[in-house]
Protein backbone atom coordinates (compact mmCIF):
# COMPACT_ATOMS: atom_id res chain seq x y z
CA UNK A 1 0.00 0.00 0.00
CA UNK A 2 1.31 3.42 -0.98
CA UNK A 3 1.53 5.94 1.83
CA UNK A 4 2.46 9.08 -0.12
CA UNK A 5 2.27 8.32 -3.83
CA UNK A 6 -0.86 8.10 -5.96
CA UNK A 7 -1.98 4.52 -6.56
CA UNK A 8 -5.14 2.45 -6.84
CA UNK A 9 -5.10 2.15 -3.04
CA UNK A 10 -4.26 5.84 -2.56
CA UNK A 11 -5.99 7.88 -5.30
CA UNK A 12 -5.49 11.07 -3.29
CA UNK A 13 -1.74 10.62 -3.17
CA UNK A 14 0.81 12.71 -4.97
CA UNK A 15 2.64 12.01 -8.19
CA UNK A 16 6.33 11.32 -7.69
CA UNK A 17 7.33 14.57 -9.36
CA UNK A 18 5.05 16.58 -7.05
CA UNK A 19 6.58 15.09 -3.94
CA UNK A 20 10.13 15.56 -5.23
CA UNK A 21 9.37 19.19 -6.14
CA UNK A 22 8.14 19.86 -2.60
CA UNK A 23 11.32 18.40 -1.14
CA UNK A 24 13.45 20.43 -3.55
CA UNK A 25 11.59 23.63 -2.59
CA UNK A 26 12.25 22.99 1.11
CA UNK A 27 15.94 22.43 0.45
CA UNK A 28 16.19 25.61 -1.63
CA UNK A 29 14.41 27.62 1.08
CA UNK A 30 16.78 26.27 3.71
CA UNK A 31 19.76 27.16 1.54
CA UNK A 32 18.96 30.86 1.85
CA UNK A 33 20.00 30.72 5.50
CA UNK A 34 23.37 29.25 4.59
CA UNK A 35 24.20 31.94 2.03
CA UNK A 36 25.24 34.51 4.64
CA UNK A 37 27.03 32.04 6.94
CA UNK A 38 30.82 32.49 6.55
CA UNK A 39 31.75 29.16 8.15
CA UNK A 40 33.39 26.58 5.86
CA UNK A 41 30.92 23.99 7.14
CA UNK A 42 27.99 26.11 5.97
CA UNK A 43 29.61 26.55 2.57
CA UNK A 44 30.08 22.78 2.30
CA UNK A 45 26.43 22.22 3.20
CA UNK A 46 25.39 24.82 0.62
CA UNK A 47 27.44 23.10 -2.08
CA UNK A 48 26.02 19.71 -1.14
CA UNK A 49 22.48 21.09 -1.22
CA UNK A 50 23.08 22.60 -4.66
CA UNK A 51 24.05 19.17 -5.93
CA UNK A 52 21.08 17.54 -4.19
CA UNK A 53 18.74 20.13 -5.75
CA UNK A 54 20.14 19.34 -9.20
CA UNK A 55 19.74 15.60 -8.65
CA UNK A 56 16.15 16.18 -7.53
CA UNK A 57 15.53 18.25 -10.66
CA UNK A 58 16.82 15.38 -12.78
CA UNK A 59 14.59 12.96 -10.85
CA UNK A 60 11.58 15.26 -11.33
CA UNK A 61 12.13 15.23 -15.10
CA UNK A 62 12.29 11.43 -15.10
CA UNK A 63 9.15 11.19 -12.98
CA UNK A 64 7.30 13.58 -15.31
CA UNK A 65 8.26 11.37 -18.23
CA UNK A 66 6.95 8.33 -16.36
CA UNK A 67 3.65 10.05 -15.62
CA UNK A 68 3.23 11.07 -19.27
CA UNK A 69 4.11 7.56 -20.45
CA UNK A 70 1.57 5.97 -18.14
CA UNK A 71 -1.09 8.52 -19.13
CA UNK A 72 -0.59 7.57 -22.78
CA UNK A 73 -1.35 3.93 -21.95
CA UNK A 74 -4.80 4.80 -20.57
Amino acid sequence: MSKHLVSADNPGGQHTEELLAEIRAEILARMAAYGEDPRPEAKAVLENNLEIAQLLTDAIHLAETNTKTLAEDL
